[in-house]
């Protein structure tokens, strides 16, 4: 790399380091090593910003990645399913010229493929021209033949469209892949944007960087305007493949930022050729469905019969005419690579132009050419699998023995309807952040376009991946690779948009908005069952833990030993204080409570309930707030050191009671008080009034030598000390304990303020109107808060000869017996997936 010209713009300070490579083609900087004229504006920002304030402010940013959430499930990762999202802070700068040429030439590459796939799924007329070979289309399991001959609303099969563009080393944009069928990518780029912009928010402004609101609106207004039915407000679905498919975090974030519900298969149903969603409330008409599925998967009925993601009877739908599929059924066909020699013919044919943007050069060698070609270059290239249905890996010549080399020839000329070729080419590099400070690496583009009328619009971004400036000269990316924001300039400051829109018609009011898939509702009481569960066991476990504290060198406080059992059958974590070995873990209990909280692998322990709360939350994360969201992502506690004392495990303790806590205050304050709340609030309600009745089962039924500590410690894990204190200035009794914690209708943890919460809120329930009973779970409730209201806790209190409490132990076992069956009233009410008696609305 020669150095900058003196006749040439200064080098900012926090980039006078950065030299490229000094070979290929740089993002950044010019042969001569001077900055590219549209990085400048950058530069210069980034310079008054100063090198150690933009590391600060990249290690703030990287604190909201984790606590948004942000991931990408890599299977095998070592890091787990749920791999931090990788960001580098550093924007590939794309040129207002630069990016009206990329758009002027994917805007025609995405109507050359649509007009392919309409043509080869329609009349056919390039198979029977000869222009392109039948080979590419009947040995594709791509191309679905239950779908020929359907008309597509408004004939767009794509809807939103990707393409993965390299620059070559004489800086000429080449595409090295066409994603046609569920391209992912433009939800991450939208985060990717957020965070940045949250990051250099002055150099964004200065450097008049192009929103993109616009686009996502564009494609919402694409769905709505195609849309078979209700075109004005049509009923949009994301339909996710769920928690475990690579791409799950942007389905949930493209849904909320969107406002579409976020569905699975299991959520639809097909009745009378029209998709239905299954609600709390009812069946409701789907007239959207952004898929995020692959194509076969769709339709276990007419495609892919192994398929348990899909919905059966949808291609059906699609062929009345009923459903709007985005993007089109049998849209992967054209992601083959081996269109790609064929697409500058096709281009001439189909639109009568010469092909804009061209293809990194690429051989099928199911053409006798094209194998020759790649034959006699075989150490430039890589080959690949014609259809990428097929899961090939990329191989490598250049890497093989001369005798795996001719292996490799010997299976081409055997299979060559299987591969393709495409040069290996030194991709551009651009400036990263590192440990080091900046430096170089490779970067390739993905470019997203959406349908808009009868043409396409171009994000003005994209998803730029990034890989080590060291690592292979290929096309493509690691699937590993990390991420940068893209910025597309304009030549003006942006103006004020908004995904909502300018103001328009005047719209009638709503309370809607609410609709909640059955499989939400479920999720969503489990969650507010295992979010209870933690806090209860957190309370108990405190408790424990502050007296083992406070009687270090003492004699064992006289509970003790009762809460230590207690909290063995609360948890089910046999032997524990009740089983072999108790004797020895009553004297030394420490070891038995860190395994409480932090083995994972043990059911019951508070690190298991937290990974069940993780794996719920995750399914719901498009329905809850992002304060809810980074509350429950700091649950799981980091593991003890070989140091930890009891202290520690205390602090620990309190302050997951207070993330608890405050998840509650916010469902409290935040959420809309709809199905979605209610279902939650219901899980919470049962799981803490099982959770009292199991507590008091195993503390009070029999009288204890000094039962006076037992009830101090029972109010406090309750939260009701201070107030026994209050009414009551002589010792502790159990009547007026059982009192505070049974009767009291203005103690907020007390057994009968649970259930009055649990009347109200399964009263808000959607039923029939035109049924005058009450409901299965109505009536339950009714009979358990009459049951409390009408306890005489003076009775239960009362103990015989033998010191037992037999009036409580009846009580409560009833309780143990009813609740279980409100909860399996619930569920099989409104959350059945196979439920089919439910009358439509």
């Amino acid at each position: 790399m020669t150095s900058p010209s003196t006749s040439g713009p200064t080098r900012p300070s926090v980039l006078s380091g950065y030299s490229g490579l000094g070979r290929g083609y740089d993002e950044m900087l010019a042969p001569d090593g001077s900055l590219r004229p549209h990085c400048r504006a950058f530069a210069q920002g980034l310079d008054e910003i100063g090198l150690d304030e933009f590391k600060r402010r990249w290690h703030d940013a990287q604190q909201i990645i984790r606590e948004n959430g942000v991931t990408s499930n890599i299977f095998g990762d070592p890091r787990g399913m749920e791999r931090p999202w990788q960001l580098d802070p550093i924007p590939l700068i794309i040129s207002r010229r630069e990016s009206e040429d990329l758009e002027a030439g994917l805007v025609q590459r995405a109507q050359l493929l649509e007009a392919v796939l309409a043509d080869l799924y329609g009349s056919q007329r390039l198979l029977a021209e000869g222009l392109v070979p039948a080979e590419l289309v009947y040995g594709n399991s791509a191309f679905l033949r239950a779908c020929r001959g359907i008309r597509v609303p408004g004939q767009r099969y794509l809807h939103l469209i990707a393409f993965d563009i390299c620059r070559a080393p004489d800086g000429n944009l080449l595409v090295f892949a066409d994603r046609t069928q569920t391209p992912s990518g433009a939800g991450y780029a939208l985060e990717n944007r957020i965070v940045v912009s949250r990051m250099m928010p002055e150099i964004l402004r200065d450097c008049s960087v192009r929103r993109l609101a616009l686009f996502f609106t564009t494609l919402r207004q694409t769905f709505g305007s195609l849309a078979p039915h209700d075109r004005d407000a049509p009923r949009t679905v994301v339909l996710t493949p769920g928690p475990f498919n690579e791409t799950y975090f942007e389905h949930a974030y493209l849904a909320r930022y969107l406002g579409c519900p976020l569905v699975q298969g299991g959520d639809l149903t097909v009745r009378d050729d029209r998709v239905f969603i299954k609600l709390v409330d009812g069946l409701q008409p789907v007239d959207v469905i952004w898929r995020r599925l692959l194509d076969d998967y769709c339709d276990p009925l007419e495609l892919r019969g192994d398929s348990q993601l899909g919905v059966a009877g949808l291609v059906q739908v699609v062929r009345a005419g009923n459903v709007l599929v985005a993007n089109a059924l049998g849209s992967g066909l054209t992601e083959s690579p081996a269109f790609m020699p064929y697409l500058p013919l096709l281009c001439r044919h189909l639109l009568g132009e010469e092909l804009k943007m061209p293809s990194v050069p690429t051989f099928w060698c199911g053409e006798a050419k094209g194998m020759d070609h790649i034959l006699a270059h075989l150490p430039r290239m890589v080959i690949k699998a014609a259809f990428p249905a097929m899961g090939d890996e990329p191989i490598f010549p250049s890497q093989l023995s001369h005798a795996r080399r001719q292996h490799l020839s010997e299976r081409l000329r055997n299979e060559p309807w299987r591969y393709v070729g495409q040069e290996c080419l030194e991709m551009s590099t651009a400036p990263g952040l590192t440990e080091a400070g900046i430096g170089p690496c490779r970067v390739s583009l993905r470019a997203f376009l959406a349908a808009q009328d009868s043409s396409f619009t171009l994000m003005p971004g994209g998803l730029t991946r990034v890989t080590s400036a060291d690592a292979m000269m290929i096309v493509g990316m690691p699937r590993n690779a990390g991420s940068k924001d893209t910025w597309m300039l304009n030549e003006a400051p942006n103006s004020v948009f908004s995904l909502l829109g300018a103001a328009g018609p005047t719209r009638e009011l709503t309370r809607g908005g609410d609709e909640l898939p059955s499989r939400v509702a479920d999720n969503l009481f489990w969650l507010g069952r295992y979010v209870q569960r933690a806090e209860d066991l957190v309370r108990v476990l405190r408790g424990i833990v502050v007296r083992l504290t406070q009687a270090a060198g003492l004699a064992v406080p006289s509970e003790l030993p009762i809460l230590l059992k207690a909290v063995t059958h609360l948890t089910e974590t046999f032997p524990g204080f009740v089983g072999d070995g108790a004797e020895e873990r009553l004297r030394r209990p420490e070891s038995e409570l860190f395994s409480l909280v932090f083995q994972h692998d043990r059911v019951g322990t508070l690190a298991y309930n937290n990974a069940r709360i993780r794996r719920v939350v995750i399914s719901v994360r498009d329905r809850i707030s992002m304060d809810m969201w980074r509350i429950l992502s700091r649950l799981t506690p980091s593991e003890p050191s070989s140091s930890s004392t009891l202290s520690d495990l205390l602090e620990l303790l309190d302050q997951q009671v207070f993330a608890l806590a405050g998840f509650g205050g916010i469902a409290m304050e935040s959420m809309v008080r709809g199905n979605g709340w209610r279902f939650l609030e219901m899980g919470r309600k049962i799981e803490c009034s099982l959770h009292l009745v199991g507590l008091l089962q195993r503390t009070l039924l029999s009288t204890a030598p000094s039962e006076n500590m037992l009830l101090e410690a029972l109010l406090e894990i309750a939260d009701c000390a201070m107030t026994y204190r209050r009414r009551y200035l002589s010792q502790m009794q159990a009547a007026p304990v059982l009192d505070l914690l049974l009767a009291d209708e203005s103690t907020p943890r007390s057994l009968v303020f649970q259930m009055q919460a649990l009347r109200d809120v399964i009263d808000g329930l959607p039923r029939d109107s035109a049924y005058a009973v009450r409901s299965p779970e109505q009536r339950l409730i009714v009979s358990l808060l009459a049951a409390t209201q009408l306890v005489d806790v003076s009775h239960l209190a009362q103990e015989n000869e033998q010191g037992q409490r037999l009036e409580l132990e009846r009580f409560l076992m009833q309780l143990q017996q009813d609740l279980p069956s409100l909860a399996d009233t619930i569920n099989h009410h409104y959350m059945s997936h196979l439920q089919t008696a439910r009358r439509l609305p």
